[in-house]
């Protein structure tokens, strides 16, 4: 995963939590936050997707707006019922075969659980950062907005 950092992030389609096409591409030209988990239910997933709700404004506010978009096997009927109960406001996509994991390199943990990951991915879709966040979602959503701080003079991308 790691060894992706400065290489052009793949361009995929995915399933939102409404059951629509979407393709990556059609964000070239913004920065975005790709996050991987394992399963809307779990626990650390929970908190995961809840402390980048927390930090979503944040996000939202750098100029440019950051875009947050999560990722997980789930299906889009899980995917709308997880967005739904937590109230999420970005982007859930369904990943049920792993295809778009893979091609982040995203690994699998204990043989089954995929790894939880993000990945900072600028405007010309070259990837920044990447980041693991096993049990510890807060402290990596921390070091996300600190390496968008590092990119940015003032809040504003240079």
């Amino acid at each position: 995963m790691s060894s992706m950092i400065g290489e052009k992030a793949p361009d995929f389609n995915l399933k939102t939590s409404d059951g629509v096409d979407f393709n990556f591409s059609e964000l070239e030209g913004s920065w975005k936050v790709l996050f991987f988990y394992a399963k809307a239910g779990s626990p650390t997933c929970k908190r995961g997707c809840l402390t980048f709700k927390q930090q979503y404004d944040l996000f939202r506010s750098l100029e440019p707006p950051v875009e947050i978009i999560g990722i997980s096997e789930d299906s889009v009927k899980q995917h709308r019922e997880f967005k739904s109960e937590l109230d999420l406001p970005f982007t859930l996509l369904s990943d049920p075969d792993r295809s778009v994991a893979e091609m982040f390199n995203v690994p699998v943990h204990l043989g089954t659980f995929p790894a939880k990951s993000s990945f900072v991915i600028g405007p010309d879709n070259t990837i920044h950062h990447v980041y693991d966040w096993l049990f510890r979602p807060r402290r990596h959503v921390a070091k996300i907005l600190d390496a968008l701080s590092r990119i940015t003079d003032g809040g504003r991308f240079s």
